[in-house]
This record gives C-alpha cells, sequence and structure tokens, in this order.
C-alpha cells in the first residue's frame, strides 16, 4: 500500500461516516488516525451527541467486528474477558470468551464502572491480550477501545485512574452542532426513512494492518522530534500543572502526526501535523495544580499555550 492509497481509503472511510455523523470532520480524523495508529481513543462528551454512533460507524466503514460493553457499577471483570464455564457433554471446563474478543470494543460510559473492572482493560489496551486463569489469550488484531463518558455526571461514577487515562492516545471531544448542522441531521433522517444508518464496509482488517505498517515508513525529521520532545518538557515545567505528560505522551505525539500526515497524503511529517493532534493527544495526561482546581483552567488551553511559545523548527519539504 503506498501514501497515496492510505489516503483514499481514509477520505472513503470518512465519507462514509460523515455520511451519518454531521459536522465532525475533525475529531472524525482524529479517531481515525488513533486506529491506524494501534491506539485507543476516549471520547468525552455530553450525551446525544453521536459518540456511541459514531464508534459503530466507523467499525462498519472499516470492516472490523464491534462490540459494545454498557458499564455499570455492578459489571465484573468477568463479564468483560471472560470466564471458565462446565460444559458437562465433555466433562470440563471450557473458555467462555467475554465481549472484549472482538476488533472494536466500546466502552460506554466506562467511568460508571468500578476500578478493578475498569483494570480488566488493561492488558488488552497495552498488550492485546487477556489473561484468565493463568491462561494468555490473543485479542483479534487490530484490537481498538473506544471508551466514553459523560464529563457533567459524577454521581455513581468512578474516576478513571490517571495510568489507565495514559493509555488512551487521544480524548476527543464533539461539542454540539450548530443550526445548521442540526437541521441536517433532521434532513438526513427524514431522507433515510429508518432510525438505524446504513454504513457500506469499505475496508478490512487486513487493510487497516497493512494502513498500520505503512505509518513505519512516514519519515519524521529530527528537528522535529526535537519539538515534540520540547512540547512535552515544557509541559512539566508549566507552573499551573503538578503532572507533566510523561515519555508515552512523546511517544503518542510521533503516533498520531505520522498517521495525520499520512491521512493527508504525506510521507513525511510537518510542524502543522504535531500541532494539529498536540492538543488531543496530551490534554488528557496534564494534571492542574491543587489551587486550579475551583478555577476555569483546562488543559487544552495550556497546551495551545505551550504550543504558541514553542519555537517552531523550519523543515524543508
Amino acid at each position: 500500500m503506498t501514501v497515496e492509497e492510505l489516503k483514499a481509503k481514509a477520505e472513503a472511510i470518512l465519507a462514509e461516516v460523515e455520511a451519518v455523523i454531521v459536522g465532525k470532520h475533525e475529531p472524525l480524523t482524529l479517531i481515525l488516525a488513533a486506529i491506524l495508529s494501534g491506539g485507543h481513543v476516549l471520547i468525552e462528551d455530553y450525551p446525544g451527541l453521536a459518540k456511541t454512533l459514531a464508534a459503530r460507524c466507523l467499525a462498519q466503514a472499516l470492516g472490523l467486528s464491534f462490540r459494545r460493553i454498557q458499564f455499570t457499577p455492578d459489571l465484573l471483570p468477568a463479564d468483560i474477558v471472560g470466564t471458565h464455564i462446565f460444559r458437562r457433554e465433555e466433562g470440563k471446563f471450557v473458555f467462555q470468551p467475554g465481549p472484549i474478543f472482538t476488533q472494536i470494543l466500546l466502552a460506554d460510559e466506562i467511568n460508571r464502572a468500578t476500578p478493578k473492572t475498569q483494570s480488566a482493560l488493561l492488558e488488552a489496551m497495552q498488550e492485546g491480550q487477556v489473561t484468565v486463569e493463568g491462561t494468555t489469550y490473543s485479542l483479534p488484531q487490530p484490537f481498538v477501545v473506544l471508551a466514553t463518558q459523560n464529563p457533567i455526571e459524577y454521581e455513581g461514577t468512578f474516576p478513571l485512574p490517571e495510568a489507565q487515562v495514559d493509555r488512551f492516545l487521544v480524548r476527543v471531544r464533539f461539542g454540539y452542532p450548530s443550526a445548521e448542522e442540526e437541521v441536517e441531521i433532521l434532513q438526513r433522517r427524514i431522507a433515510r426513512k429508518a432510525e438505524e444508518p446504513r454504513i457500506r464496509t469499505v475496508s478490512s482488517p487486513e487493510e487497516v494492518l497493512a494502513m498500520r505498517a505503512l505509518l513505519e515508513e512516514v519519515f519524521v525529521d529530527p528537528d522535529l522530534l526535537r519539538y515534540m520532545a520540547e512540547i512535552v518538557v515544557r509541559t512539566r515545567r508549566h507552573e499551573a500543572l503538578s503532572l507533566g505528560a510523561s515519555p508515552r505522551g512523546t511517544l503518542a505525539l510521533l503516533r498520531l502526526s505520522r498517521a495525520w500526515a499520512a491521512i493527508h497524503g504525506r510521507d513525511y511529517v510537518i510542524p502543522d501535523d504535531v500541532k494539529a493532534v498536540a492538543i488531543p493527544a496530551l490534554s488528557h495526561r496534564l494534571i492542574l495544580s491543587p489551587e486550579l482546581w475551583t478555577r476555569e483552567v483546562r488543559t487544552e488551553d495550556i497546551v495551545g499555550e505551550i504550543l504558541a511559545r514553542t519555537p517552531v523548527p523550519k523543515i524543508p519539504v
């Protein structure tokens, strides 16, 4: 596969999804970039903004298997990864895989489950496998977790541990549509004459894996690597932050900027690629200083400030 073929395939995937999801080209492109980078996505937004619909449509367009888990306080780790059941006809215990054995897993309202249940995803997200009673089982590839959470309702929720939040390659927010976009949503609903949209499959698991492999060939200038590192180092020195991004954040910048470049038809990264992905790649990895918790200070604004202050290298193209 070539970069031109990857760009064409990405455009076809996004066109299918955007036939249903109106006015969200940038966040959908970020999610696709994360999937092609082999990363996981945290979709944080208000109810009713098509988080679940976007995940299902992307899975259908990509040709990947899809399962949804509705996280609730009584959900157990075994409900996710699976358990051993006794089969009388065989006279032995047999492993019954859980819903995590899929290619795109939608962890809906992930912060409603207990930390013990949330932690059932950690090995899967990091290693692409699960271990049950000492036996390790590989997950289908590609494997991606798309997790959603509601940022305004905290009753009966369990905040995600920082170690788990850090394992999400990117955090995405959709936001409310404009009045014109909302009218377009209604018009498309009337035109299709059905509640559920129809999405064509325009890719396959093999093509997704081929696109992932191609990203390893996207060139990154050494000056751009230093630029990425400088951005992350400045998060650790910022007076408004008690904790900056780790080297995992720097690697996230590298992976996402390569995917962003390839989706836009380039086999090399430019500074604008880094700027495009820096806020969604880093903001969820930062912790504000305690004295700012009650103020209207957002980590996204801090990353934006760092981007504005960090000298941009001049890269020959």
